[in-house]
């Protein structure tokens, strides 16, 4: 790629934390591309996905209980930097389009059930005051538009830039309202309240969202607190300017912004790994920001949580004796075989030239392999839902392991690839419970565990000319690549994203 960088140029990255060096390997990346992964098998119930009897439930769910009574920290990130703005797309275009009353089966389902929308009577306060009309009086009026703007800009509730986050997306009973930050508020505390009565809360926010975040959560968090008898400790961080990216055009040249500066974009969510670094915690939950249910509808939610957390102390438990038992020098050769099996039967990782190791390269081997971050991850049953998928791929050592793999990342030209995928039995909902500290209690360095060839670039256009944007490795696939990685189905009800505002209108959501 042809990259040249002017004094401005370097003062910029600089003042960002962008080394030279970076910007010209990431050149590199837009000019070359990414090398595809090698998946060797889609992963299943019957090759590497964990199906949790009922007994068993029982067995991990009392683990986690036992856990929580221990001097442990446990904490919930919830990714919360999406805009509303995508989830009302079809409401803007019409907003847009040169006809008055909805004609699209999604404008028509909108505002034909505006009323089931937790929003609903915040909608009609603000038509009220914009308009000195109720709701429905400015729809039997046809005013459809004058509707759609007062919920979406700045007159009304602004619904399109503020985060989504804080949208109302439930309702209770006596007109109570709860936004999705709330929703993660109640769930935190029914999963992964400690001995003290304390709830560890870490919200990922875009920049000009932050203060909104805390002023919110501040006037909620009390409330809460009553009402579950916890203490919140909630916290926030901003993605890193450091992660940003350039981006490029159709000849590879870097873009530019009108005054001249270099295009910088967010590097994706694999960026937050830098996020979750910093956190003090031995076990982390992770899910993102749109995936909540009403109360009423959570009881699987937080039974999966709890068999997940369940399953990663009861592994990690066996690692961490591992672990010892090898620095410990004193270890059988039956003892080793265990390990061995450990390793292939239940974090799915192998070796295919293993018994050719002599005895202190297979224990350096298996020391490696055992010390690293842990995750284990909920897989639901494929229903045509969007988002990577689990697999089990070759990594860059030789081994095979279980990897949460984009379809964007998959060569598709591949027949043999292209059939791994379409064989594809589940999906990634982002519903991972994570151990990042090892056998000491030391913190991993989460960086050092990223694999930089997983990531991927994307083609949008942007005022009217094609961005080819770079894609950091993912948070829960490239950036996790190189943890034990174990995959847990989970049901459906337990994934209940809102994409588009219409999402609402599902029953999980009622």
């Amino acid at each position: 790629m042809n990259l040249l960088l002017t004094k401005n140029d370097l003062a910029m990255l600089e003042s960002q934390g962008i080394s030279r060096l970076q910007i010209e390997m990431q050149a590199e990346r837009l000019a070359r591309g990414f090398p595809f992964p090698r998946i060797v098998a889609s992963a299943s119930v019957e090759k590497g996905i964990t199906d949790v009897s009922s007994v068993e439930q029982l067995k991990y769910i009392n683990e986690w209980d036992e856990y929580l009574q221990g001097n442990h920290r446990v904490l919930k990130f919830v990714p919360a930097s999406g805009a509303a703005s995508r989830m009302f797309k079809a409401i803007y275009e019409f907003i847009a389009a040169s006809r008055n009353e909805p004609a699209a089966p999604e404008e028509k389902e909108f505002f034909g059930k505006i009323k089931q929308f937790a929003f609903y009577q915040a909608l009609n306060q603000a038509c009220l005051v914009a308009t000195d009309q109720r709701l429905t009086k400015c729809l039997w009026a046809g005013k459809y538009k004058i509707v759609a703007s007062i919920l979406l800009e700045n007159h009304g509730l602004n619904y399109g830039q503020l985060p989504k986050g804080l949208l109302l997306f439930h309702s209770y009973q006596h007109g109570d309202a709860r936004t999705a930050v709330e929703e993660h508020m109640a769930e935190g505390a029914m999963y992964a309240r400690n001995l003290a009565g304390e709830v560890n809360l870490h919200f990922t926010v875009s920049t000009g969202h932050e203060q909104l975040f805390k002023d919110f959560v501040e006037k909620k968090k009390e409330i809460y607190e009553d009402k579950f008898s916890v203490k919140y400790n909630i916290t926030f961080s901003c993605q890193k300017s450091s992660t940003d990216t350039i981006a490029a055009g159709e000849n590879t040249i870097p873009l530019r912004n009108p005054g001249g500066t270099l295009m910088l974009r967010p590097g994706g969510h694999g960026a937050l790994i830098e996020n979750l670094n910093e956190i003090d915690a031995d076990i982390v939950f992770i899910k993102n920001i749109d995936n909540v249910t009403p109360d009423s509808l959570r009881y699987s939610t937080v039974i999966y949580k709890k068999v997940l957390a369940g399953v990663l102390v009861s592994l990690q438990k066996q690692i961490f004796a591992y672990l010892n038992l090898i620095d410990s020098g004193k270890y059988s050769h039956r003892q080793v075989g265990e390990m061995i099996s450990f390793l292939q039967d239940k974090l799915f990782t192998r070796r295919s030239d293993i018994k050719f190791l002599e005895d202190t390269e297979l224990i350096l081997y298996l020391r490696k392999k055992f010390h690293r971050p842990i995750r284990v991850c909920g897989m639901v049953r494929n229903e045509s839902e969007p988002g990577g998928g689990p697999f089990l791929a070759v990594n860059p050592d030789g081994t095979t392991s279980p990897q949460i793999i984009e379809s964007a990342q998959i060569d598709l030209s591949d027949p043999s690839q292209k059939e791994f995928f379409e064989q594809g039995t589940h999906f990634n909902p982002v519903d991972l419970v994570c151990g990042l500290k090892d056998h000491l209690g030391n913190k991993y360095h989460l960086p050092d565990y990223v694999d930089k060839d997983a990531g991927f670039i994307s083609e949008k256009s942007k005022g009217g000319r094609l961005v080819r944007a770079l894609e950091l490795p993912g948070l829960w696939n490239g950036a996790m690549s190189d943890w034990n990685t174990v995959f847990v189905q989970v049901p459906s009800d337990t994934f209940t994203p809102v994409k588009i505002v219409n999402d609402l209108l599902r029953p999980e959501h009622q």
